[in-house]
């Protein structure tokens, strides 16, 4: 059976590891106060020696001495969800995130087509589809409609995709573009709007491969040496373009959707496997398995009815659930089961159950409080985006009113025996792990408002195991995948934790980001 989590012993070293030895010199381990340093042989942490022991044995034998001043030393960080070409495109489009209303929005727009317009779409081609993503439908008071759209821009094909992904706001032009019929707001839901942001992404792959590849170099610049990309696509070949075209930056395990399993186990693939070609970065994910919606969209599937009436959609059987769950293990994949309503997350637990097998759920975000334990019991690891609390409070406030006490419940989780691993899903939540970390301990922003439900919340220490595949600590034997920080991640005040300054980065002992000053 696979196991539900990926252990970093797992790794090979990356392809092309620094060709010397190196020593980490005059470190610092989270809470230490004395000085370690770290010797590196390749691509591996060969022993993490006191800096007063320090010799001249590896200095003599080729090894590269680099003196980090008391820097404080990490593993290196992992997102555990995110759809890599959705960030990057993201960051390529108008930026509705600040809009508070449907107005708001569409005033955005108006901008964005008037200015010089998002480098992106336009840069790729003048005639395509203006894109703008990040609004949140679920507390604006006004009603989004394709009238209000179209007044703004005309016969311009406009669409505007959610922060959470689950919903598209079109025009008609787009519409006719498009081919789907409009329904009367506008709004496209789940799997609709699933498959035409899946077209509107489908630009020039040497564009969208660039700003991956940007995308990289800024998360290796926040500690990051590790993804799971979860993009609702034949995602290994297009990762192994990405890696022989130059893609460097971090270690990526590709997911895999119902709809291509059987192709994967034909290929022989499995979770965990290192992917030929990928230069030791690229291994084989778990397999991603929707059974509910979101919460902006009031489409997660819920035991008690939403104010405005229904409780959500089930887009998975529990039976037909059970029967992927089979297949999973049958071919050595790890289930990855979104699960964001309470009503939800059981059916998910039951199907575990059922199955006999382990995995994953993903988001976990409304939780019946009989079900905590059942994680513990059942081997079920929880991959949680803590960003999403803070965004989504209001939203949860209003829909899940006097039950929020058990909404992105992280605490709850892991006090029921569940194997916490944190991310953010860009990008409905920015790729930053010192985001999501923040917001896992402090439950709270900058932004005046107190904490949301602080009892949920997690001890850095155990933010950073969640962040980490578990590793919590540099040893011996470990894959040299670290983080080079300027500041001690469990002493730093909170504003200087959310935004915690990295020095360097390195994967298999490779400098993938190199601060001034390192």
């Amino acid at each position: 059976m696979p196991s539900s989590h990926y252990q970093p012993q797992d790794f090979p070293a990356a392809q092309d590891p620094v060709s010397a030895d190196v020593v980490l010199a005059s470190v610092r381990l989270p809470g230490d106060p004395g000085s370690s340093d770290i010797h590196v042989r390749n691509g591996r942490v060969a022993a993490v020696t006191p800096a007063e022991e320090r010799s001249d044995d590896f200095k003599a034998a080729g090894a590269h001495v680099l003196d980090l001043e008391g820097r404080v030393v990490i593993p290196g960080l992992w997102d555990e969800h995110v759809h890599m070409t959705q960030w990057a495109l993201a960051a390529n489009r108008i930026d509705l995130s600040g809009a508070a209303s449907a107005r708001a929005a569409v005033e955005l727009v108006r901008k964005g087509m008037t200015a010089a317009g998002p480098r992106a779409d336009r840069a790729a081609a003048p005639a395509m589809t203006v894109v703008g993503a990040g609004f949140r439908d679920a507390v604006w008071g006004d009603v989004p409609s394709a009238e209000m759209l179209d007044d703004a821009t005309r016969e311009v094909p406009t669409a505007l995709i959610s922060h959470d992904l689950h919903c598209v706001w079109l025009n008609s032009a787009a519409a006719r573009r498009y081919g789907v019929q409009l329904p009367a707001d506008g709004l496209l839901r789940e799997e609709p709007a699933f498959a035409l942001t899946r077209e509107l992404g489908k630009l020039p792959d040497d564009v969208v491969d660039g700003w991956v590849r940007a995308a990289g170099r800024e998360a290796a610049a926040r500690g990051v040496v590790g993804v799971v990309d979860l993009e609702m696509t034949w995602n290994r070949d297009v990762w192994l373009r990405r890696i022989v075209g130059g893609f460097s930056s971090l270690r990526v395990d590709a997911g895999v959707y119902p709809e291509d399993l059987e192709r994967a186990a034909a290929a022989g693939m499995r979770t965990g496997q290192e992917v030929d070609g990928g230069a030791g970065l690229l291994r084989v994910g778990p397999l991603k398995v929707l059974i509910d919606g979101s919460l902006n969209t009031r489409t997660a599937f819920c035991v008690d009815p939403y104010p405005h009436g229904g409780h959500g959609i089930l887009t998975v059987s529990g039976a037909e659930l059970v029967a992927l769950l089979g297949k999973a293990r049958e071919t050595g994949f790890v289930p990855a089961v979104h699960a964001i309503g309470d009503g939800a997350n059981q059916v998910a637990l039951d199907a575990f159950a059922e199955a006999g097998t382990g995995g994953r759920i993903e988001h976990a975000q409304f939780v019946r409080q009989e079900d905590f334990a059942r994680f513990g019991e059942l081997g079920v690891t929880a991959s949680v985006q803590p960003a999403h609390a803070l965004d989504d409070r209001d939203a949860a406030d209003a829909n899940w009113a006097g039950r929020t006490g058990r909404a992105f419940p992280l605490r709850s989780l892991l006090d029921g025996g569940a194997r916490l691993a944190l991310g953010s899903d860009a990008p409905v939540a920015p790729l930053d792990p010192w985001l999501a970390m923040s917001a896992a301990t402090a439950r709270a922003r900058n932004d005046g408002r107190g904490p949301w439900h602080p009892e949920q919340s997690l001890t850095r220490e155990e933010a950073l195991l969640a962040s980490t595949r578990g590793r919590g600590r540099i040893q011996a034997g470990d894959v040299a995948d670290i983080a080079v920080l300027d500041a001690d991640p469990l002493a730093a005040p909170d504003a200087v934790f959310a935004g915690m300054p990295v020095a360097a980065t390195l994967v298999a002992g490779r400098f993938t980001f190199r601060g001034a000053g390192v």
